[in-house]
């Protein structure tokens, strides 16, 4: 059995692990054990993990703790692959180097090295006598997470952005009048994706016009225990009376970030403590001016867009200008097959899960 073949293959089933999770503060990442038989036959898979997302178990712990689950107590003839260098910091969970260590696991195959003050793993379980090959599938899987580390790199939040339309790509009709667009399934949808991340973001022109309150709500329209940081940005004043600030004081659970630079507003947010932990990921909702702003600046790493079958006709648009003049500067986004794939049926709406590309703007 060819070496590099077999690596490949056993690297693209981490791959494929990675890709159920949902994308947000913390990277997608996969990982696979297996173990080496003693003679020239195909290697065994003992277990496949992946990280779930904020506060749940690293794909490497994922996938420890299925081994042992399984009966797996001798690592001394095993390897684990996976599709990001082990972490080599404590967070909210342990640093996976250190597991793979106490583990003792000889074998280690990573497919991309961790640009982020998180990495350095492979050098560091190197240093501890484990045996680490880096590179396989590494393209793919530096692809895999390649928004996460230009959100890195800038010192801000991954960024996802609810886009909420109808066929010819309206937001509003006419007449200002905006809920619901879109169904009670997409809505549910959104209500989810509230629940994970870490502050939810609008412009105030939409506090003055919708008075959303940008709290995560359960299946039964409650609260759920646990709030994203309600966030408004803009110049404008934000009505006394809005229902996002609760009656509390600013600060108390929401924030006005007073400029019209996204950039800004992140970077703000990145230094921001909520719930006892960074703000790392922010769902922004709109209204048009605020999402063409973080479009025209390339600064949306995730996009679910829900199309209601409905024509509006003369209604206010998605978007507005982003600087695009001319078909060669369109912004280019893919399919993300992550968190059950591209696209999704949701009542009569249609939810289409996209990634920029990975050459950006072409």
């Amino acid at each position: 059995m060819n070496q590099p073949a077999a690596e490949q293959s056993i690297m693209r089933q981490a791959y494929e692990a990675a890709i159920q999770g949902h994308r947000g503060a913390n990277p997608l990442v996969g990982a696979v054990l297996v173990e080496h038989p003693e003679h020239d036959a195909a290697p065994h898979i003992l277990a496949t993990g992946y990280h779930q997302g904020a506060g749940t178990f690293h794909a490497e712990r994922d996938c420890l703790t299925k081994a042992r689950a399984a009966g797996v107590t001798d690592f001394s003839r095993t390897t684990l692959y996976t599709t990001l260098e082990p972490c080599t910091h404590y967070g909210r969970q342990p640093a996976c180097t250190d597991l793979i260590t106490e583990a003792g696991i000889p074998r280690v195959v990573v497919g991309a090295t961790d640009p982020s003050p998180n990495g350095g793993g492979a050098q560091l379980l190197r240093g501890r006598g484990a045996g680490v090959v880096v590179g396989v599938l590494g393209e793919q899987c530096r692809e895999l997470n390649h928004r996460w580390n230009q959100a890195a790199a800038q010192g801000r939040p991954f960024v996802t952005v609810h886009l909420a339309q109808s066929i010819d790509a309206r937001i509003a009709a006419a007449d200002g009048t905006s809920q619901w667009i879109t169904s009670e399934a997409s809505r549910q949808h959104t209500h989810r994706i509230r629940q994970r991340v870490d502050a939810i973001l609008v412009g105030t022109n939409t506090t003055q016009i919708d008075d959303p309150r940008l709290t995560a709500r359960d299946t039964q329209g409650r609260p759920t225990e646990a709030q994203p940081l309600r966030t408004v940005m803009g110049l404008r004043q934000i009505p006394a009376a809005a229902r996002l600030t609760q009656d509390r004081a600013e600060g108390d659970g929401w924030l006005q970030l007073r400029t019209r630079d996204p950039l800004q507003a992140l970077q703000t947010l990145a230094s921001t403590t909520h719930n006892g932990h960074p703000v790392k990921h922010v769902l922004v909702e709109g209204g048009q001016s605020v999402l063409s702003a973080f479009f025209a600046a390339d600064l949306v790493d995730e996009i679910f867009l829900y199309t209601a079958p409905i024509i509006l006709g003369a209604g206010r648009s998605s978007l507005g200008d982003i600087g695009v003049s001319t078909l060669a500067e369109a912004r280019q986004f893919a399919l993300d097959p992550a968190e059950g794939g591209p696209t999704t049926i949701m009542d009569n709406d249609v939810c289409i899960h996209l990634k920029p590309h990975p050459k950006g703007t072409r």
